[in-house]
């Protein structure tokens, strides 16, 4: 990519996907803000190869391929331009340092592995950076494929941070078999994520949150389908408890994801949506959730300002 003296990138190499946003710092009403100049995916569902707790060889070959074709993407790009984490999956592996060592061979910059606190904090950080900059208690919920953090912050500032082993994709594995939905296996998946947020539901409590605020792709896929086909009770873009629960009705009723016929449902997603759609459920009901409203990607946001902020400061000093 060339004339990429201005231009930052982010990597998140998550439990289901692989994802990259390229930007720029631009002001918009004084405010320091990204603009996103590319966006790339790619499905490697790296969780479904956490064999014994050990990535497989196809696992890791998925990962690996999709790596290398991000890295020639980002030819040309400086060290300190480029930033590069991994999350639960590559958390959970026995043989993280074999992935670790074949990804960053290709890909050509160094990659870290977040912590599920330092996850958190970057989730977070993106929020705050892509929404006003307000007073309002925030609570976020970030359900990924593997791990979903929940932050409750103020502004710029978290006040409360917790990651949890529970994802959309690692819930699909364990209660879905064969992606086959019904009663029993739904409620079983909502109790098991009930119990996990409950264990800090107090300490969220605490802090007295008013809007909240979902920051994953779980989140942005299940407003999009509450929205085309019209399951909230309003024509907002969030996500409703009564919405939620006609979804899984829906669900309950086609029996597999495969034979919905919905509206805004993309089919690289189908695999996601039972896990995704049980622990979102179990998030309204322990938090009292009435209404969600969605931010931008997050952790790649946070990313990005993280490494613009640390340029900008070096830039200022010399």
């Amino acid at each position: 990519m060339k004339g990429n003296d201005s231009l930052f990138a982010a990597i998140d190499l998550g439990s289901n996907a692989f994802r990259m946003t390229i930007g720029q710092p631009v002001l918009c009403e004084q405010r320091p803000m990204i603009q996103k100049v590319k966006s790339l995916r790619e499905p490697v569902r790296l969780a479904d190869g956490l064999q014994n707790e050990a990535l497989d060889h196809h696992a890791l070959e998925r990962g690996w391929q999709a790596l290398e074709r991000f890295g020639k993407r980002l030819r040309g790009f400086e060290e300190f331009r480029v930033r590069a984490v991994a999350t639960s999956a590559v958390r959970q592996a026995r043989n993280a340092a074999t992935f670790i060592a074949g990804a960053e061979e290709r890909l050509g910059f160094p990659i870290t592995i977040l912590s599920g606190q330092e996850e958190a904090r970057m989730v977070y950080a993106g929020v705050a950076h892509s929404l006003p900059c307000k007073k309002t208690t925030r609570l976020v919920v970030d359900i990924g494929g593997g791990s979903t953090e929940l932050i409750v912050g103020r502004a710029n500032q978290a006040l409360f941070s917790r990651s949890l082993a529970i994802g959309g994709g690692t819930f699909g594995t364990r209660y879905f078999a064969d992606g086959k939905v019904n009663s029993r296996n739904l409620q079983m998946a909502e109790q098991a994520a009930c119990l996990q947020f409950s264990s800090i539901a107090r300490s969220i409590g605490q802090h007295d949150w008013q809007v909240a605020i979902g920051s994953s792709g779980t989140a942005r896929m299940l407003a999009k389908v509450l929205k085309a086909n019209d399951f909230n009770d309003d024509d907002s873009d969030s996500i409703t408890y009564p919405g939620l629960l006609r979804l899984s009705l829906h669900l309950l009723q086609a029996g597999h994801p495969s034979r919905l016929k919905l509206a805004g449902l993309q089919p690289h997603k189908l695999g996601a949506l039972p896990g995704g759609l049980a622990i979102m459920l179990a998030a309204f009901k322990v938090f009292a959730i009435e209404r969600m409203t969605l931010s931008e990607p997050a952790l790649r946001l946070g990313l990005l300002h993280s490494l613009m902020h640390k340029h900008a400061r070096s830039t200022a000093r010399h």
